[in-house]
């Protein structure tokens, strides 16, 4: 492959991208002809994606494609950005959770809200990373590292979800659930 091929590639990726996006964009927009405009835009992404292997090669082709098909569309839809003023202040809804600060404080609830966002939510998210690792396929590095990165991600979850929920016990439940089930099933198993 040459520089040449890529040359060419790069711009008739960008409007095959532009093309392709513009085309969903005006069956997603438009009255009339949505099956017409979504089928052109589709099958313009699809001949984007698939024709770049040919000239660029297997694995540089579609990765190239593949990026900067994404980043035209991205492009694509930031072009129609309007900034809309802010509405005036709505009253509280009865179907939303009560912000924080609307919420009666109260000891019990303080200290059950701290517990589950704090270690109650570690240990429930470390079930799930040594649970993952256990039962998980696949070579023993790749689990344990894999594992180890969704601790923080359920532990902040945890986190979010208790501060934000205002049925506390419900909570309490599926996070002690979550702790139990998670290590009951990594001890069931055992670490082969």
């Amino acid at each position: 492959m040459n520089d040449g091929g890529l040359l060419v590639a790069v711009p008739a990726i960008i409007l095959g991208g532009l093309a392709g996006a513009g085309s969903l964009r005006r069956a997603w927009r438009g009255k009339a002809n949505k099956a017409l405009w979504r089928w052109l835009g589709l099958t313009l992404i699809a001949a984007t994606l698939l024709w770049p292997a040919w000239v660029l090669g297997p694995a540089r082709g579609p990765f190239l494609a593949v990026s900067l098909l994404s980043v035209t569309a991205l492009g694509l839809v930031a072009s129609g950005y309007t900034h809309r003023p802010a509405r005036a202040a709505r009253g509280a809804r009865k179907g939303l959770a009560p912000e924080p600060a609307e919420r009666a404080p109260s000891l019990w609830r303080t200290t059950l809200r701290w517990s589950l966002a704090g270690p109650i939510g570690m240990i429930a998210a470390m079930a799930l990373g040594i649970s993952y690792t256990v039962w998980a396929p696949g070579a023993i590095q790749t689990r344990l590292l894999i594992g180890g990165l969704i601790v923080p991600l359920a532990w902040g979850s945890a986190m979010a979800w208790t501060l934000a929920d205002n049925r506390i016990l419900r909570a309490a439940a599926v996070l002690s659930g979550t702790a139990i089930a998670g290590f009951g099933a990594a001890m069931l198993k055992g670490l082969t």
